[in-house]
């Protein structure tokens, strides 16, 4: 199947959400979305974690978790936590309620196992642990998919996100593309107000 190039970004460049956009503009919606916006950015830089999830990937070949992690620090916040496991819920379950449990994070990222291959589990993991789902999220992160890189493929992901214990977790596809589309139009611009709310 012929699928659309990906678009991707040069290493360390933080792309600019499309001007006008109010899905992508921290200026747009309404008035108490923004007041909202504006509270959870004058907060402290978030405290981040990445976790990849790949039975064929090592930490000298992954390209997804060092992405995230970049585009965290870029935007000012910390990572204080990055590891790699292979497809297996139980350990990837176990690490992520771990991490849930951590005083000292907000939000958590996860790479890879969304597909639907017999060993794509990461969603199985995750779910369980959630305290409230946001289904929006991975709506979102399938529309931009499907306009910008893989098209009709995009129903091929099950990228999702939630909240637990006043984080917020997102589960994302594994590829670097995908990671920078969800990273720059979805979770730097939102991350901070999902939190706020997780929070109230």
């Amino acid at each position: 199947m012929h699928r659309p190039p990906a678009k991707t970004q040069p290493p360390g460049d933080v792309p600019a959400p499309p001007a006008g956009s109010p899905e992508g503009s921290p200026e747009g919606g309404p008035e108490g979305t923004r007041t909202h916006r504006a509270e959870a950015a004058a907060r402290a830089s978030w405290r981040c974690a990445v976790l990849t999830v790949s039975d064929s990937r090592t930490v000298d070949t992954d390209e997804s978790g060092p992405r995230v992690r970049a585009l965290f620090e870029s935007a000012g916040h910390r990572v204080v936590r990055h590891g790699l496991l292979p497809n297996d819920e139980a350990r990837v379950r176990a690490r992520l309620a771990d991490w849930l449990g951590a005083p000292d994070l907000d939000v958590i990222v996860v790479t890879g196992g969304t597909g639907l291959g017999s060993r794509d589990r990461s969603v199985e993991a995750l779910r369980p642990l959630l305290e409230k789902e946001m289904p929006g999220f991975g709506e979102l992160f399938r529309m931009l998919s499907f306009q910008e890189q893989v098209g009709t493929a995009a129903i091929l992901s099950r990228a999702t996100a939630g909240t637990a214990h006043g984080k917020v977790v997102f589960s994302l596809p594994g590829s670097r593309a995908a990671v920078e589309l969800a990273m720059t139009r979805i979770i730097l611009l939102e991350a901070g107000h999902a939190l706020r709310e997780a929070r109230r």
